[in-house]
């Protein structure tokens, strides 16, 4: 029992870390759960988290609070996937919080709107590195980088929605590994 709670007290604080320095949504959290989990703690592999990051995009709402139930619930079961997920959103509650009580009365100031200036552009930065670590990761043979592009191409020109462009790619994975056999 104590092991359990320990394990559940250790998922909550992860996530509250994660939760922490997660600005600008869930994609810009994709660094902090490779470091954490991956190559700091060992809770699941590289692919096993890109594969709950999948799951969490297809699932309806936020992509941070989907991944780290996903990841809690598979380090210890319901109980973990809550753990994480409170674990994943203190923070920012609490920051939100604060921020909604004082930061209208600042919001005009030059210097407020000079941070959130560069903050946007630090978390465009996150999402650039989390993106070249993805392909490089994953991209290994010519139908990666047609399927990679493709995919770019439905979302960033056409506009689709990624849940689309995911099952898509799920189905031409599944057509690929029929033609290999």
């Amino acid at each position: 029992m104590k092991t359990k709670l320990k394990t559940l007290a250790t998922l909550y604080v992860t996530f509250l870390k994660i939760g922490a320095f997660m600005f600008g949504g869930g994609y810009s959290m994709l660094p902090l759960l490779s470091r954490e989990l991956v190559a700091r703690r060992g809770w699941v592999t590289q692919e096993t988290l890109l594969d709950y990051f999948a799951i969490a995009q297809c699932m309806p709402g936020a992509l941070a609070v989907n991944t780290a139930t996903l990841v809690g619930s598979n380090r210890c079961g319901v109980l973990g996937g809550l753990s994480a997920l409170l674990g994943v959103i203190t923070a920012p509650m609490a920051l939100i919080t604060a921020i909604a009580a004082s930061l209208m009365r600042f919001w005009h100031l030059p210097a407020v709107a000079s941070a959130f200036a560069g903050i946007r552009v630090a978390v465009a930065a996150l999402i650039c590195a989390a993106l070249i670590g993805l392909i490089c990761d994953n991209v290994k043979n010519v139908f990666g980088i047609v399927l990679c592009v493709f995919a770019f191409i439905v979302v960033a020109v056409f506009g689709q929605s990624p849940i689309f462009v995911v099952l898509a790619a799920a189905i031409a994975g599944l057509v690929a590994g029929r033609i290999k056999r």
